[in-house]
């Protein structure tokens, strides 16, 4: 289980800027971009704006695991401000295009300390030890903003551009650059890593002329510049995965003046904008903090991957030019379970342009994106999640060609590769004809997507194709094992891998995916009763559920460190427990998720740096908590049913678009009153466990009324999902 820590003070000065967080809107100043920059959570520090293309922030040295967004807590020491990072991942890439502020043509690294550091949505700063510089920075969607206030007694100050470094797998393959004049200069840098392929092109403006005194290889120039007048340089840095000029576009457009405040500024609303699309009600700062700074952290992706004049590199390593807002950096095997439910809830606006960008992938690279990254297949995790997130966006009316989600979909479920060439012949991934291991959580992953596919093909009236992706989505069937109630590797003659150990867990060598038998036993979200059936009867279900949450057992030295914020052997900080709590509304005992989902909110998050039980995985442990602090979650990933669980806000009002504003209140709420007692919609009493996506989209009201004692609401089997 996390361990809880006592919450720290992060600074709120502003520095020499004349704006206050107060003027920018009242959620801004309750985020903490520094909740999850400690333990495992993984999340990038800096500057940017919400799906912004460049994310512009402090880079470290990789040393390990917890440095895959180029920063941890635990270091003071940096080596660049990088204008790309990733946020919440377990595999450390990009970081591309560094400058490094120096005392000196040879500095290779920048003490700091965190006293000395300020951040808020938009904006970043740091006092460095060595070399005297107070640095700053902001970012627009596709350029970057810096400041770098010299020491006074500095009469000459140097800075590089560093197109070597890179953080985690990244390594660069090629790069140049070109000093067009005093002030201005431009490249491009190449590399390959998680993202195997990628291309990135730059223009860098200086406010002061500069004078090239060092080069190496291409991949690292140091300037100098005179700082006798005691003015700041500035440096604005447009980025581009296309070419220079669409680089110097991209600047010329997001960046057009030198005044950085009011960038700061515009950057700082574009934060309080979009923070606004949730108006929360608390007397729990504790709670805002944790609440803001999570939807904070569900908008650093998707990334804004087009330039301004509508081209973008396709998955197919061609540039394009298309009439939508084309996209990067899904984590879908994360996202499709709680971050793209809320993106289709406060982002509809950015939901078509989604899905075009999906098919657009498929067109380019033969499937849907699986974990696309700068325009790269990375192929990472497993399961179809591409499938899933489009057929969610079809199933909610936001694909104006069906016919070809529907294509990209199929398609994409009959290929010959990640072991489904072996789900085709056998009805599931067999472990003996699959060498990359992982089959239960392939086949149960396959199940989810297949189920995605038969609705939209039920939904087009493709009948032949709708029998045939039911039955493939019931192929879990096969790996439950009746005798243990485990899900099992199930071999291609039909018998159960031995020894079996549901606790122990080897990482990628075993049968599941970051997880064990206990924990995949319920990845089923798809057909919940369907699972339930399979038990004895509904207590045997119950009490098996019930286990979950107290056994106790060894995972063995291999296992992965993604199992964690353990409660029992429910693993909150991987994705693929994230539903599992819900389930107690399916089988009529919703009080019993409420206990676990306030433990859950109280103990798995926090307000320290070490706030999170797991890596945030761009955007989809937040989401959870925003979604379960609302007391809401879509359990099935492509039925738009959100079922009910413990509100811990008074009242969250969400835009849902159009000019319609859905409301959430919880009556008597409090620690103690946790258990729902009834609930009214729009005025009129209402006995389901839970709501249709398509009528809290047409705006109204949910009342909640809480209480200290289960109630008998939604327990009525035609009430529950």
């Amino acid at each position: 289980m996390i361990r809880k820590i006592k919450s720290f003070l992060f600074t709120v000065t502003f520095s020499s800027l004349t704006l206050g967080s107060m003027a920018a809107g009242d959620a801004v100043r309750y985020v903490n971009p520094m909740i999850g920059s400690g333990g495992h959570g993984h999340v990038f520090v800096g500057a940017n704006v919400p799906f912004g293309y460049v994310q512009l922030g402090p880079t470290q040295v990789t040393r390990g695991w917890d440095w895959c967004s180029g920063y941890h807590y635990s270091d003071s020491l940096l080596v660049g401000f990088g204008h790309q990072h990733l946020s919440g991942t377990g595999i450390g890439d990009l970081g591309d295009v560094a400058l490094v502020p120096m005392a000196c043509k040879c500095q290779k690294e920048l003490k700091f300390s965190h006293d000395a550091e300020t951040v808020r949505p938009g904006y970043y700063a740091v006092k460095l030890v060595r070399p005297n510089v107070f640095v700053e920075l902001t970012a627009t969607k596709r350029a970057g903003f810096h400041r770098y206030t010299f020491g006074a007694n500095m009469k000459k100050g140097y800075i590089a551009i560093n197109l070597n470094q890179g953080i985690g797998w990244d390594k660069m393959t090629s790069c140049e650059y070109n000093q067009e004049g005093a002030t201005t200069v431009s490249g491009r840098r190449m590399s390959t890593g998680w993202a195997k392929d990628q291309k990135d092109y730059f223009v860098g403006e200086f406010s002061k002329p500069v004078t090239l005194e060092k080069k190496s290889n291409d991949s690292i120039a140091v300037f100098s510049f005179d700082n006798s007048d005691g003015k700041p340089l500035m440096v604005k840095v447009g980025m581009s995965a296309v070419s220079v000029d669409n680089a110097r576009q991209n600047l010329k457009a997001e960046i057009p003046d030198w005044n950085f405040n009011e960038m700061v500024a515009r950057a700082e609303q574009a934060w309080a904008d979009a923070l606004g699309k949730i108006d929360i009600s608390t007397d729990d700062k504790r709670v805002k903090t944790i609440f803001y700074t999570a939807l904070y952290h569900t908008m650093t992706a998707p990334s804004v991957f087009s330039d301004v004049n509508g081209e973008y590199r396709g998955a197919d390593g061609q540039v394009h030019k298309g009439d939508f807002t084309n996209y990067t950096t899904f984590s879908l095997w994360d996202t499709y379970r709680a971050a793209q439910p809320l993106m289709t809830l406060i982002h509809r606006d950015m939901l078509p342009d989604m899905a075009a960008t999906f098919i657009n992938i498929y067109r380019q690279q033969g499937k849907l994106p699986v974990w696309h990254l700068m325009g790269n297949e990375t192929d990472c995790m497993v399961g179809n999640p591409g499938i899933i997130a489009l057929g969610d966006l079809v199933m909610k009316g936001y694909v104006k060609d069906r016919e070809a989600a529907f294509e990209a979909m199929k398609r994409s479920a009959m290929l010959d590769e990640r072991g489904m060439n072996s789900l085709k012949k056998n009805g599931y991934v067999a472990y003996d004809e699959d060498p990359a291991f992982e089959t239960v959580a392939k086949t149960l992953e396959y199940a989810i997507a297949d189920a995605a596919v038969a609705r939209v093909a039920k939904l087009l009236g493709k009948k032949g194709d709708y029998a045939y992706f039911m039955k493939r989505s019931q192929s879990y069937r096969k790996l439950f094992d009746p005798e243990t109630q485990f899900m099992r590797g199930l071999g291609s003659d039909g018998k159960f891998r031995v020894p079996f150990n549901p606790f122990h867990a080897v990482h990628r060598q075993d049968d599941y995916t970051e997880g064990n038998a206990w924990q995949y036993t319920w990845l089923v979200p798809h057909d919940v009763h369907g699972l339930v059936g399979l038990f004895p009867n509904e207590s045997s279900f119950v009490n098996k559920l019930d286990s979950l949450f107290t056994v106790d057992g060894d995972l063995g030295e291999d296992a992965s460190p993604d199992i964690s914020g353990l409660i029992g052997q429910y693993a909150h900080g991987n994705e693929p427990s994230h539903h599992i709590i819900y389930m107690y509304n399916y089988v009529g005992q919703p009080w019993k998720a409420a206990k676990l989902l306030r433990r859950t909110m109280d103990e798995m998050y926090g307000d320290g740096f070490d706030g999170l039980s797991g890596n945030e995985d761009v955007g989809q442990m937040s989401a959870w908590y925003v979604m379960s602090a609302m007391g809401l979650y879509q359990v099935d990933p492509s039925d738009g049913r959100l079922v009910f669980g413990s509100p811990i806000l008074d009242e969250a009002k969400m835009d849902v678009g159009g000019g319609k504003t859905f409301r959430v209140t919880a009556k008597n709420n409090s620690k103690d009153n946790i258990y729902i007692q009834s609930v009214r919609l729009n005025g009129k009493n209402y006995t389901k466990s839970y709501i249709e996506y398509g009528d809290v989209i047409k705006g109204g009201t949910l009342e909640f009324t809480m209480g200290p004692r289960p109630s008998k609401f939604g327990t009525a089997r035609k009430d529950r999902p």
